[in-house]
C-alpha cells in the first residue's frame, strides 16, 4: 500500500518508519526543509530506541521517502496520516490550526478515494471539522476521515507500534474499515484486537487512556506524600497493591511528577473539553494541581537541608529528559527544578545520556553540561536525581563519595534502597519513604 504521513515528529516518524518496515511505500511530508534534508541525508532527528535501524533499512530499500511537497507526498496514496502538532492554546484547549490548514490544502489534491486519518491526539469532534475542511474542495464520496489515535510510549515507541496492545479505529465507513484492517493486519497477528468504533468515541478513548494513567501516577504521589507524614513506605505499598489484578503493577511508582508531550497536554485538553460542555471534571482538576506541585517537591527539602543558604552551592543533576530512553524535555520536571535552583543562586552541573543538546538549546550556558554522571557531581554539594536512566541505578558509590563535597542525595525517582544508603553512610532523601541521615 502507498501511504503518506504528514508531520515527522515522534508520532509521524515512528508511524511512517514502522509501516515501511511492514512492506508499505511511505512518504513523510514536513514543511521544515532543513529537517527533511537531514532525513534525506540519513540523519534521524529524534532519539528513539530501535528507530534508527528501521529508518536506515527502509530508506536504503526505497520504501521510506521524504518531501516538503504535500502534493508530491500524497500522490497515489491510499491512506494519508495526519500526525501534526496539537499544542495547548492559551485557554488550555488543543490548537487545531496545523491539522485544519493541511485539511484545507488536501481537498484540491484528492482525485480518487482516500482514507484521511487523524493520528494526532485531537479533541472530540475534530474528525468532523477535518471532514468539513476537505469537503470544501472535493466530493465527500472520494474520502473518509478516520480517527486512529496512537498509544506510543516514548522510549518503547517502535515496540508499541509493531506489537500494539490494541488498535483503535474510529469510523463507520465499511470501505475505510476494509483498508485499515488490511494495513494493520501484520501488526496484530498474535491476536491483539483491532477495535472499531465511531469517530468521537475513538477521539475520547485516547484522552481517557492518558488521563487515567496520569491520574494513577498522581494518586501514588499523593499516597507517597501522606506516607512521609505517617511513617509508611510507599514502595512497600506499591508492591502491596500492585499485585491486585484489578489495579496492576504499572504506573504506580512515586516520584516528582509526570512530564512529556502527552500527559500534561492531554489532561489539560480533556479538562477544557469538559468545561466547554458545562461539566466540571473534578479529578482532572486535582491531577493537574497535584502534579504541578509535585514536580518541585524536593526544592523545599533541599532548602531545608542547607538551612536556606543555597547561594553559591553546586548541585549535580542526573537526568534531564522527562523519562528515560528519550531526548524529549517537554514539561520535564528537571527544567522546573533547574529554574528554582538557579533562582536560589545555585550553580548547576547536569548530565543526561540523550537530552543535553535539547536543554543546551533552551538554557544555553546557565548550567554546566557534563561528559558523564561523575563529572556532574565533582565538587558538588549534593546530587539531585530527576530521571531514572538505568545507568543511574547502580553507580560507583565509592567514586561518588570521593567526588561529592557532602554525601547527600536527593532522589526524585526512588532509585536506591534505604538500607543500602544507610550502610554507605549517605544522607538520602527520596519520595514517600522517609529520610536516611
Amino acid at each position: 500500500m502507498k501511504i503518506a504521513v504528514v508531520g515527522t515528529g515522534y508520532v509521524g516518524l515512528v508511524t511512517g518508519t514502522c509501516f515501511a518496515e511492514t512492506g508499505n511505500h511511505v512518504t513523510c511530508v514536513d514543511i521544515n526543509e532543513d529537517k527533511i534534508n537531514r532525513m534525506k541525508a540519513g540523519e534521524v532527528p529524534i532519539y528513539e530506541p530501535g528507530l534508527e535501524d528501521l529508518f536506515h533499512r527502509n530508506t536504503a530499500e526505497g520504501r521510506l521517502n521524504f518531501t516538503t511537497s504535500l502534493s508530491q507526498g500524497i500522490e497515489g496514496a491510499k491512506v494519508i496520516f495526519l500526525a501534526l502538532p496539537t499544542p495547548p492554546g492559551e485557554n488550555g484547549s488543543a490548537d487545531l490550526k496545523y491539522i485544519l490548514q493541511v485539511a484545507n490544502d488536501l481537498g484540491p489534491l484528492i482525485s480518487e478515494y482516500t482514507v484521511i486519518i487523524d493520528k494526532s491526539t485531537v479533541p472530540v469532534g475534530t474528525s468532523e471539522l477535518v471532514h468539513q475542511a476537505i469537503a470544501k474542495n472535493v466530493s465527500p464520496d472520494l474520502f473518509d476521515v478516520v480517527s486512529n489515535p496512537e498509544f506510543l510510549r516514548e522510549g518503547v515507541a517502535v515496540e508499541d507500534f509493531m506489537k500494539p496492545d490494541r488498535v483503535v479505529i474510529g469510523t463507520e465507513s465499511d470501505k475505510a474499515k476494509e483498508i485499515l484492517n488490511r494495513l494493520y493486519a501484520p501488526l496484530v497477528r498474535q491476536g491483539n484486537p483491532i477495535i472499531f468504533m465511531d469517530e468521537r468515541s475513538a477521539e475520547m478513548t485516547k484522552y481517557a487512556a492518558n488521563a487515567f494513567l496520569a491520574t494513577k501516577i498522581t494518586f501514588m504521589n499523593e499516597i507517597a506524600n501522606l506516607c512521609e507524614l505517617v511513617g509508611a513506605n510507599v514502595d512497600d505499598i506499591r508492591r502491596g497493591i500492585g499485585t491486585d489484578s484489578r489495579i496492576g503493577k504499572r504506573f504506580l511508582f512515586a516520584g516528582i511528577g509526570y512530564g512529556g508531550s502527552c500527559f500534561p497536554k492531554d489532561v489539560q485538553a480533556l479538562a477544557k473539553t469538559s468545561e466547554e460542555n458545562n461539566y466540571q471534571f473534578h479529578i482532572l482538576d486535582s491531577v493537574m494541581k497535584v502534579n504541578e506541585k509535585q514536580k518541585t517537591k524536593l526544592i523545599p527539602i533541599i532548602k531545608n537541608h542547607f538551612n536556606n543558604e543555597l547561594a553559591g552551592k553546586t548541585i549535580g543533576i542526573w537526568g534531564l529528559a522527562f523519562k528515560p530512553y528519550t531526548d524529549d524535555i517537554r514539561e520535564a520536571p528537571a527544567l522546573y527544578n533547574i529554574e528554582h535552583l538557579l533562582e536560589l543562586g545555585c550553580k548547576i552541573n547536569v548530565y543526561d545520556p540523550e537530552a543535553m543538546p535539547n536543554v543546551k538549546e533552551l538554557l544555553g550556558d546557565t548550567v554546566t553540561f557534563s561528559k558523564n554522571p561523575y563529572d556532574a557531581i565533582e565538587n558538588a554539594d549534593a546530587l539531585l536525581i530527576v530521571t531514572e536512566w538505568p545507568q543511574f541505578r547502580t553507580p560507583d558509590f565509592e567514586r561518588m563519595e570521593s567526588l561529592l563535597k557532602n554525601k547527600v542525595i536527593f532522589d526524585g525517582r526512588n532509585l536506591y534502597e534505604m538500607a543500602q544508603m544507610k550502610e554507605l553512610g549517605y544522607t538520602y532523601y527520596s519520595i514517600g519513604r522517609g529520610v536516611v541521615r
